[in-house]
Order: C-alpha cells, then sequence, then structure tokens
C-alpha cells in the first residue's frame, strides 16, 4: 500500500510530499521547507513514521519546489533527482526571487537527470517519469499505474494548469504536455498537484476550464490563501 502524507509550506503554500510503502522505503517529493521548523516537521514525520528515505524528487526547479532539498539530501545521504533541463532554472535563481521578494534556496546540489519513461523506485513501488515541459524546460509528471497516483507538480491543478508567464515558461508547450501526456491516463487516476487540493483525471478532462476543447484561454485562476494569492 501507498501512503502518500502532504504539508504545505512556503509564503506560495506548496504541496511538499512524503511517500513510503508497506517496506517503510520511501521518498520525498519537492521539499519546499521554507525554514528550519518546516524542516522539523519533514524530518519529525519521516522519524515518526520510521519511513527510510532513499532518494528526494523534484518535478521542476522553481524555488518553491526545492528550499529544502539541499538540507534533507544531506540529512539522508540521498540523492536529488530533477531533469538536466532544468538547470537553467536554478542558474538564474536569484532573478526569479527578487521577482517576488523572497529568499534564495540552496541550489550548490548536485542531480541525477531525470528523462522521460525513467522509472523511479523505492520499496515495492514503481513511478513513471512523464516529461511534460510548459511550465518549465524540465517539468515532469511521477505516475503510478498500479496505485493510480500522479504527482503533477505545477503542470496541472484541480481546475487550473501551470502559469507560463514565468522564466522560460512556454503557454503551448505546457497544453500540448498535459493533452498528449496526461489526459489520456485513466479517468480514477488520482492527482496530487504542486499547490491547491488534489483531484483526478476525469474530473479534470470534463471540469477543466483550460482544457475544454475550442474554448479561449481563460483568465488566469487565483486562489487565496492567508491573504496569499497562488496563481494558477
Amino acid at each position: 500500500m501507498l501512503n502518500i502524507k502532504n504539508y504545505f509550506f512556503n509564503p506560495f503554500q506548496e504541496n511538499t510530499y512524503i511517500l513510503w510503502d508497506d517496506s517503510q522505503d520511501g521518498v520525498i517529493i519537492d521539499p519546499g521547507c521554507y525554514d528550519k521548523n518546516e524542516l522539523d516537521t519533514v524530518t519529525s514525520h519521516i522519524a515518526d513514521n520510521h519511513v527510510q528515505v532513499k532518494a528526494i524528487w523534484l518535478t521542476h526547479g522553481h524555488f518553491d519546489h526545492i528550499y529544502g532539498a539541499a538540507a534533507l539530501a544531506k540529512k539522508y545521504g540521498v540523492d536529488i533527482y530533477l531533469s538536466e533541463k532544468d538547470h537553467i532554472i536554478l542558474e538564474h535563481m536569484a532573478e526569479q526571487t527578487s521577482r517576488f521578494g523572497v529568499k534564495n534556496p540552496d541550489t550548490s546540489f548536485k542531480t541525477k537527470n531525470l528523462d522521460d519513461g525513467d522509472r523511479l523506485c523505492f520499496g515495492n513501488t514503481s513511478f513513471e517519469t512523464i516529461a511534460t515541459p510548459g511550465h518549465t524546460p524540465g517539468g515532469v509528471c511521477f505516475y503510478c499505474q498500479e496505485e493510480k497516483v500522479l504527482l503533477s507538480g505545477d503542470t496541472l491543478f484541480a481546475g487550473a494548469i501551470g502559469r507560463s508567464d514565468l522564466f522560460m515558461g512556454e503557454y503551448d508547450d505546457l497544453i500540448v504536455s498535459i493533452m498528449d501526456k496526461i489526459m489520456g491516463l485513466d479517468g480514477d487516476v488520482r492527482i496530487y498537484p504542486g499547490h491547491g487540493p488534489s483531484t483526478d483525471i476525469g474530473h479534470e478532462r470534463t471540469h477543466n476550464p483550460f482544457l475544454q476543447p475550442f474554448n479561449e484561454k481563460p483568465e488566469e485562476m487565483v486562489w487565496e490563501e492567508d491573504g496569499l494569492e497562488i496563481h494558477g
């Protein structure tokens, strides 16, 4: 059985995920821990549930998804996986954080590359890497067919899609990624996005305003949480 725990971290209410199965092996996905309290929240949950962390997987390289990556990789002695196409995002980090008035993450970590179709495993669980460029050049999703679970990062949200107006974003690439790579999955596949609540493929296929045929591009969607605007 796959266990999924998420926390909303940093000023952008990013979803940090801890996954583990009955073997107690697990991974951390998109650790957005902004400060020591958020790091301690993750490490305490891991210790309390006796999770053996095997790796850190990154859906993309934006600062709000990597704040805790370096510290957690060092603590657990594990590799960080990221598409090499997002190294340019890491290299231009200061320009991005200055736009939003937040601190820079530690980007000194080395990464193992992710390619479309790569299999990533921990314990008895296997995920497929699905390349979904558009939000960033190297954006990916992680899909477990057996558990019907998709970790979508900032590619696809409940009722929205990722921003394409940020550094290196491409709207057309994002739509093609979603329609060609994601919408063909079974309707009952549960989506765990990088921000906001979980959803499923069937609901997004029929209700997401960005994905309906012949619609013009909808206005950007904005969620308000704790006084912060989170843009889809």
